[in-house]
């Protein structure tokens, strides 16, 4: 019998081949160790779905500037101190077969105040997240040489990340983040050359993308995540994403993700403020379909895929990969069970509590929780209380921000303060 759709391979516009066409999506799993690197934990994880037979890892966010982190224990590259750490996560990744692409990120405003650092975004325009607003500080607009720092540091990144024997790297252009944040008219409000019309909202991904591919080999695979769409009025929408793409074309671009919400309308979770109803599984694949029609590069569409006949089903309508991510934390094992037969159906239990922002945050603690008994060698439990695990995942974060608060108080001066207001342009460590 020929192989099913989800067991090809694909073949990126650089030449290298990933076995099969079912990636595991990334998930921020705040598993760093107290040099902010890649922990034995976090190691123990990976190792469980690569031993899955995915054809694709995707790691959870690590971070390009130690001073801008998307939650606490997050896992930081800026330079090559702990870069044993990484090459022994890649080989990890690539123990069988898989490729593994490095997800680099910057959260700009969408920053924990708790943290202690300045948060940072194209202008000075603070979350709105109703009574919980007061979490995320108002950011300062980056300078021109705050934006020239951001695009070194995510070049840095991707270079060390080849280096380490990854091979790719994902640039974070989704869910609301710095990237995104310059994409969207209602978070950046800029007059100058990065802001007003969709080409100067979308200038710093491109030059990112371009000082990535300067710095990175031919074969070494540059992927973007984007949104679809914000899912709120007035924000970047599925028009805008068709043309960022097409923007992205001739930029050595290997594949782009489809995703999409950010913290104020939490999409990526299958609901967003403005009330639009998505699809139980698959929610972005209305969208790519209409990418499609401009893409010149593989798509992959992540969100909420569960089922084998539903991944074949996107496979099938032109999508080049499927992304998978709460699933694989149910189950790390689901493409190796699905090449066998199985029928496998991971699913955590709904959460329908009114508050849909804690409904939010008990969603991501229930797949934290999965990923931690992971990481520990033990076995996911769907069935948690999510009241537990919201419990459970506060305390681990008290600890983690604790730990990220002693770490960045022990760096240099130079490396600890912030990007000045001013615009003091702040050099990237060069590997030595």
């Amino acid at each position: 019998m020929s192989p099913m759709t989800a067991f090809e391979k694909l073949t990126l516009p650089n030449g290298s081949v990933i076995p099969n066409r079912i990636a595991k999506a990334a998930m921020e799993e705040n598993m760093a160790d107290a040099d902010q690197a890649p922990s034995p934990e976090l190691m123990r994880l990976y190792q469980s779905w690569a031993d899955g037979e995915v054809g694709l890892i995707i790691t959870g966010n690590v971070m390009v500037d130690g001073r801008a982190m998307t939650g606490p224990g997050g896992v930081v590259l800026e330079d090559d101190r702990h870069l044993d750490r990484f090459k022994r996560w890649a080989e990890i990744g690539r123990s069988k077969g898989a490729q593994i692409w490095l997800q680099i990120n910057h959260p700009g405003r969408q920053m924990q105040a708790n943290l202690g650092q300045k948060a940072f975004a194209p202008s000075a325009v603070a979350l709105d997240l109703g009574k919980m607003s007061n979490r995320f500080a108002v950011p300062e607009a980056l300078t021109d040489d705050g934006i020239a720092d951001v695009i070194r540091r995510f070049a840095r990144a991707a270079q060390l990340g080849e280096q380490a024997g990854f091979t790719g790297v994902e640039i974070h252009a989704a869910h609301g983040y710095l990237l995104s944040q310059f994409l969207s008219p209602l978070s950046n409000r800029r007059t100058d050359a990065w802001g007003g019309s969709l080409e100067n909202r979308a200038r710093l991904l491109l030059e990112i993308v371009k000082a990535v591919r300067a710095k990175v080999s031919p074969g070494f695979a540059v992927a973007v995540k984007l949104n679809s769409a914000d899912f709120q009025r007035g924000g970047f929408s599925t028009e805008d994403a068709r043309h960022v793409v097409e923007m992205l074309n001739h930029l050595g671009v290997d594949l782009v993700e489809l995703s999409g919400g950010s913290y104020e309308a939490p999409a990526m979770q299958g609901q967003s403020r403005d009330g639009r109803t998505l699809a139980r599984e698959a929610y972005f694949l209305e969208f790519a379909r209409d990418i499609r029609t401009v893409a010149k590069m593989p798509l992959m569409v992540t969100g909420g895929i569960r089922r084998r006949a539903i991944a074949d089903q996107v496979l099938g309508s032109g999508v080049d990969m499927v992304g998978i991510g709460t699933a694989l934390a149910i189950d790390p094992h689901l493409p190796r069970d699905w090449r066998l037969g199985k029928d496998m159906v991971p699913e955590l239990r709904p959460i329908r509590w009114t508050n849909k922002m804690l409904a939010s945050l008990a969603n991501m603690a229930v797949v934290k929780f999965q990923l931690r008994r992971l990481s520990r060698g033990g076995s996911p439990n769907p069935k948690v209380s999510p009241l537990g695990a919201l419990i459970l995942q506060q305390v681990a974060a008290a600890f983690r921000t604790r730990q990220y608060r002693r770490w960045i108080a022990q760096r240099p001066a130079a490396e600890a303060s912030t990007i000045a207001a001013s615009g003091a342009d702040l050099p990237i460590a060069e590997a030595s």
